[in-house]
């Protein structure tokens, strides 16, 4: 399954500390955000959770996460 939602990281650095959070804490095979999109596009592919579960880890970390319409 891919995930894709909306999201307002807007720095490299902000980039690097949620993929690595999300890599380390979710059973995926690769993400990415696009930080160059006006929708701030993160990409989770080959989730093994709900939507949801990455949603609310993202809020966590201080970001805003919705899935991408």
């Amino acid at each position: 399954m891919i995930g894709i939602f909306k999201t307002n990281i807007g720095t490299y650095h902000e980039r690097n500390l949620v993929i690595r959070a999300i890599c380390n804490n979710f059973d995926v095979s690769s993400c990415n955000v696009d930080i160059e999109d006006c929708d701030k596009v993160l990409r989770v592919v080959d989730m093994k959770v709900d939507e949801h579960l990455i949603i609310s880890f993202v809020k966590q970390q201080g970001f805003h996460c919705e899935v991408l319409e």
